[in-house]
């Protein structure tokens, strides 16, 4: 089983929950409908690595989303990740009407940094990606439509969460390709306390 690591301890999701659609700008950037309810999907174990690569059948897109841990009954510690995602093959499905799962969920689709355990979510968390040096994308926990706490209820009134499993919050604006080569790095902050960070060169 794949593990991420928390404050120096491994864990094991057992699943990856998803939320899309979850910042406006990021919407519109892709000429997406606002959901009228919480839009999810999961992502199994084997989507996590530790290697970033640019190509997996297809070219690779990048979205770097604010995550959490789940440990007894709730979100315990906060960390990044970056959804990896088929885009082609995405919008083939979804203008079919068929589930994203073959675009979103492929072996090797999550990246994580090392997450932090936290007493209680922070109104102020927020990060960057840059890629080679240069901003890519920015997001703030006030800017998410839908915010962790209400993420947490509506998931646990349908599946059970066990502990150690990450729920991925959505993306902000400025998702893209990723290239062979390119240097990512992600950091989180608390206003604008560091709290984490992580980097990838793209294989």
């Amino acid at each position: 089983m794949n593990t991420v690591c928390v404050d120096g301890k491994n864990f094991s999701p057992s699943k990856i929950i998803c939320v899309g659609r979850n910042y406006v700008e990021h919407i519109r950037e892709l000429n997406n409908e606002v959901p009228d309810e919480l839009l999810l999907f999961v992502k199994p174990n084997s989507a996590i690595s530790t290697e970033l690569t640019s190509f997996h059948q297809e070219a690779l897109h990048y979205e770097a989303e604010l995550s959490f841990l789940y440990e007894n009954g709730r979100f315990s510690a906060v960390g990044l990740g970056l959804d990896l995602t088929k885009r082609a093959l995405q919008s083939e499905l979804k203008a079919k009407g068929l589930p994203w799962e073959r675009a979103k969920a492929f072996d090797g689709s999550g990246l994580f940094s090392s997450f932090v355990y936290i007493e209680k979510i922070s109104s102020e968390l927020n990060f960057k990606l840059t890629i080679n040096g240069n901003l890519a994308q920015s997001g703030h926990i006030k800017l998410m439509m839908n915010s962790p706490e209400r993420i947490l209820t509506e998931i646990s009134s349908f599946m059970r969460l066990e502990d150690g499993d990450i729920v991925m919050t959505g993306t902000p604006k400025g998702v893209g390709e990723i290239h062979l080569g390119d240097r990512f790095e992600l950091t989180l902050f608390d206003e604008e306390v560091e709290l984490t960070k992580a980097a990838w060169k793209a294989k």
